[in-house]
């Protein structure tokens, strides 16, 4: 047995279960530190981004979207897939904020990486700070992001629908708590353009 915390969790094999369009489910047999070897399910993702878009007048930008999985509408960020092959991560969330929003910003910063459940997948969303915003027209594509509903709250507010359970979107929640300790001066944001040691790339390799 290995000492706590250096053993190496080798991968002795993999099986393909289901390749979608967005996600993929494999099955990894590992090496567990006692020597055995264990199964796990692994849900490979694209990756996202997400927009925490806050005005001059502290207002920050939700949208209320279905969701099929909860079989409910959630207030979210802005938000998209990392899945034009090339496109850099902040240029995504940008073309996101105006399709979802219709909005642009001068100002960006990297709030957050989230690890959406480490546990089984290894979807992981970047959540920007945009501010300096202007309105533009909104270029909507598809049924889902017609149906959207666009709200601007103040930030306070975000929060306490947060603590209320009104927020459950993991990016969404920690996007809005990490823009509140941002624009009191708690903390500093990282640039926008910050390396992303997790972002996931097995998914989006496979169509290349």
């Amino acid at each position: 047995m290995s000492e706590p915390g250096t053993h190496d969790f080798t991968v002795v094999s993999s099986e393909d279960i289901h390749i979608g369009r967005v996600v993929g489910l494999r099955i990894d047999e590992i090496v567990m530190p006692g020597g055995h070897i264990a199964r796990r399910e692994v849900v490979e993702h694209l990756g996202a981004v997400a927009v925490c878009a806050v005005g001059d007048g502290g207002g920050v930008t939700l949208i209320h979207q279905y969701r099929h999985p909860l079989r409910d509408r959630l207030w979210e960020l802005p938000a998209g897939l990392l899945d034009k092959d090339g496109e850099d991560p902040v240029d995504t969330a940008r073309r996101e904020l105006v399709e979802e929003a219709g909005l642009t910003a001068r100002r960006w910063d990297t709030l957050v990486d989230v690890a959406a459940s480490p546990g089984f997948t290894d979807e992981v969303v970047r959540v920007y700070l945009a501010r300096d915003l202007t309105a533009v027209d909104r270029q909507a594509h598809g049924d889902e992001e017609a149906d959207l509903v666009i709200a601007t709250v103040p930030l306070a507010e975000a929060v306490r629908m947060v603590f209320a359970g009104e927020i459950v979107n993991g990016a969404t929640v920690a996007g809005v708590l990490a823009a509140h300790a941002v624009l009191t001066g708690t903390t500093t944001p990282r640039p926008a353009d910050a390396p992303w040691r997790d972002r996931p790339t097995t998914f989006a390799s496979r169509a290349r």
